[in-house]
């Protein structure tokens, strides 16, 4: 016969802190290349009350970046819209200069 359940998931545990069998809100800790970790949580006071260890690595593979081919374009910068700054022209005439491109205020007396 064929497993009927796969897997659980927790509705209620007994919390130490609270001294009675409470509702439990599953939170998500690792993932994994072999499976996902999770953290079972008090719904009352948020003590962990417990936790699972899924042996299913889809998740991992879902979220994990395939490796690219060596000395591909596998790595590095992420492809899309470039990030870098607009160069300044640095060498150009300071304002003291006397080619600046516009007359002078005239100094005050």
């Amino acid at each position: 016969m064929p497993d009927a359940y796969e897997e659980f998931e927790a509705a209620s545990l007994f919390c130490p802190r609270c001294r009675k069998a409470v509702p439990v809100r599953k939170k998500l800790l690792l993932v994994l290349p072999t499976g996902t970790k999770y953290d079972y949580l008090c719904a009352e006071c948020g003590a962990p009350v417990g936790g699972k260890l899924d042996q299913d690595p889809t998740e991992f593979r879902r979220i994990a970046p395939l490796p690219g081919p060596p000395g591909g374009r596998g790595g590095g910068r992420p492809r899309g819209r470039s990030r870098s700054v607009p160069s300044r022209n640095v060498t150009g005439p300071s304002p003291n200069e006397e080619e600046w491109p516009w007359p002078r205020r005239p100094s005050s007396p």
